[in-house]
């Protein structure tokens, strides 16, 4: 089957002058200096329908220039994107049918206005019949549950309540697609679980494909089911979500719990650091590249009289962080 988004060595520069002190305003006016900088390079990929992908990376990595040019916004330096057909600067009007879009931080919401009417504006804008509007309205109320608020003016919203009804407002054509640049951030936790397990439901029962940006580690451990990292611009990792961890743990954790208190915290052995120094518990990280956790173990009960311990993995976040520092 052919990809619903197909990305190929897709490059973005961005040039501006650079304002030289030494030789003065008329030159620097006249023959300005200018630097280049890559946001994006040489960056491929594909998704499949129905597909739920996390593209993640630092701050100035490269997301959301990828996104804004996935949308038509920006246009590529170099590269090609089709997305069902359509290549987002040319057909940049018949590809906004398919997709929905959602920045986390800039609202595309009426804000004096009741919600009802910002998603009638959704439906009128993608030529929509009023029968239909009027249904795809019903629809969104009840799947997102905006009854309580869905006659009050968007700028009354908590925000919570306002990314639900941005998610909404951008599945009112119902897009095939849908781009989310970091949906859940400055919720609380009880809104990003609910705007979660929306997302969820609409990729399962409407095989919606979901592509976003988050720094948010739950959104990409509970929502994505593959994970696409860059960094300076370069794509570094494509994997699936629950390989991450396989992939790039260095270390394992060993917590200590006291018989009855720490006194004393001898030296560990080589590979083996102290994270947490308390009198009921002691947490080790074991370098499992110099030392097996079992010897570590070993060697550990050794020098402590312990009542229970517990090995574990890193979790997602140090995981994404040893990723980042990598490469």
């Amino acid at each position: 089957m052919k990809p619903i988004i197909q990305v190929k060595n897709l490059t973005k520069e961005f040039t501006f002058p650079v304002k030289k002190a030494s030789v003065g305003w008329v030159k620097n006016f006249i023959k300005p200096q200018k630097r280049t900088v890559v946001a994006v390079n040489d960056v491929s990929f594909s998704v499949g329908a129905g597909e739920r992908i996390a593209f993640i990376g630092p701050n100035g990595a490269g997301k959301s220039t990828t996104i804004k040019m996935l949308t038509g916004i920006l246009h590529p330096t170099h590269g090609s994107i089709d997305i069902m057909g359509f290549d987002p600067v040319q057909n940049r009007k018949k590809l906004a049918y398919h997709i929905g879009t959602v920045f986390g931080q800039r609202s595309q919401l009426l804000p004096n206005l009741p919600l009802t009417d910002s998603l009638e504006f959704f439906g009128v804008m993608y030529d929509m019949p009023d029968r239909d509007i009027k249904e795809r309205i019903s629809e969104l109320v009840t799947l997102f549950e905006l009854e309580d608020f869905i006659d009050q003016p968007v700028r009354k919203l908590s925000l919570g309540q306002r990314m639900r009804a941005e998610v909404a407002a951008s599945l009112m054509h119902r897009p095939r697609i849908i781009l989310l640049d970091e949906p859940t951030v400055g919720l609380d936790v009880v809104a990003k679980k609910r705007l979660r397990e929306l997302l969820l439901k609409i990729n399962a029962e409407q095989g919606t494909t979901i592509f976003l940006t988050s720094h948010d580690v739950g959104d990409i451990e509970l929502l994505c089911d593959r994970t696409i990292v860059i960094h300076h611009g370069m794509l570094i990792k494509d994997l699936p979500t629950k390989d991450l961890a396989h992939t790039f743990v260095f270390e394992k954790y060993i917590d200590l719990i006291s018989q009855d208190a720490f006194v004393q915290f001898p030296d560990l052995p080589q590979g083996v650091r102290y994270l947490t120094k308390e009198k009921e518990k002691i947490s080790i990280a074991v370098d499992i590249n110099n030392i097996s956790i079992t010897q570590a173990l070993t060697k550990i009960l050794l020098l402590f009289d312990v009542q229970d311990v517990d090995v574990y993995d890193a979790d997602l976040e140090t995981v994404i962080r040893h990723i980042y520092e990598k490469a």
